[in-house]
């Protein structure tokens, strides 16, 4: 960095904005278009992990590696909702009125839980590898490793969204900056697009070898068993988890990259600029679709979720009846009510 004389942590977002040419200005029907969609989505995003939480937590039927994983998945795209209601709400105009601070804050809440999805994705990947490598439903990580496992995921995480505001961003060189992430630098945005890539072929490569796998196992199994899990159960719902899971991740995750990549690489032609509302959609989407993937396919998660909407249900009618009996009544009715008991007081008497 050079000397804090040429460094613009002061100015507002709205310098860099106009520095670096990154045109954030937004039609009013498409902005509160983003914002109404993105926040429907926020909404199940938000409600639908919670539930998964609750699920993992509740049930005991859940108490394995996968879930526990799956279940910190969940936490992370819950971080994701809230970070994206943030965002939507402190984008368009609103944006240049930022502080350098609050920018970094938004974009490091992005970042973070982006990344902790991503993470999260990993690890259950290897985990299902290991499972499956040992044609087994669950794998042997004990508590401690899959523990282990969660801090390292949000350790990671929280890191890779402080960096920017750790030093890697362009406040004290401006040449530097990029138009998506106006005080972020071209080389930060590289880094994160690639590292993002290499993780998504990494996990590629291992629901690959899954798929192979599974595959050469069942045709040497079949012609050995009649039974319907090893022939039919089993490899169909990978396979299909596996391609839903890979298809999503290519759909919403890809063109974002790749825009952030070309940013990166000063890319004059490309009018990043243009794409970046919908690519947040599509971000949005992602932590939508992954609860539905991960979960909605579990029959026993579904009986969990259907058993904690009932006592949610049950709650919410016993504390409606608990406030029906507890308001005070006139004083007509006062005098109705209690002459009865010591009519019957002096009876007894």
């Amino acid at each position: 960095c050079l000397p804090n004389s040429s460094c613009h942590y002061n100015e507002s977002m709205s310098f860099f904005y106009n520095k670096n040419g990154g045109d954030d200005k937004w039609d009013s029907a498409q902005l509160i278009l983003v914002q109404v969609v993105g926040s429907l989505f926020c909404c199940f995003i938000l409600v639908s992990n919670a539930m998964v939480i609750a699920a993992v937590v509740t049930n005991k039927r859940f108490h394995y590696p996968f879930y526990y994983l799956l279940a910190n998945l969940a936490a992370s795209d819950f971080l994701a909702g809230i970070a994206y209601v943030y965002l939507m709400f402190n984008t368009g105009p609103v944006s240049r009125k930022l502080t350098v601070r609050g920018y970094f804050i938004r974009q490091g809440l992005l970042d973070i839980s982006l990344s902790a999805s991503l993470a999260n994705l990993l690890v259950i990947a290897l985990e299902r590898y290991i499972s499956v490598m040992n044609w087994k439903v669950h794998s042997n990580l004990t508590k401690r490793r899959v523990t282990l496992l969660i801090v390292l995921v949000w350790a990671i995480s929280i890191f890779m969204g402080a960096v920017p505001s750790l030093g890697w961003n362009c406040i004290c060189d401006l040449d530097r900056c990029s138009q998506l992430a106006p005080i972020f630098s071209r080389s930060y945005l590289i880094f994160w697009s690639v590292s993002n890539l290499v993780v998504f072929l990494v996990m590629v490569a291992i629901y690959m070898r899954i798929y192979t796998y599974v595959k050469k196992k069942t045709s040497v199994l079949m012609p050995h068993t009649s039974g319907s899990i090893n022939r039919k159960r089993t490899p169909i719902k990978l396979i299909k988890t596996v391609m839903v899971v890979l298809g999503a991740f290519v759909f919403c995750w890809t063109p974002g990259l790749v825009v952030l990549l070309l940013d990166g690489l000063n890319c004059q032609r490309c009018n990043v600029m243009k794409l970046k509302r919908w690519l947040l959609l599509l971000a949005v989407l992602n932590s939508v679709m992954n609860p539905c993937i991960y979960s909605y396919k579990d029959e026993e998660m579904w009986t969990t979720f259907k058993n904690l909407m009932r006592c949610i249900g049950n709650g919410t009618r016993r504390q409606r009846s608990t406030k029906a009996n507890s308001r005070p009544l006139s004083s007509g009715q006062d005098t109705v009510n209690s002459q009865p008991p010591s009519e019957e007081n002096n009876h007894n008497s």
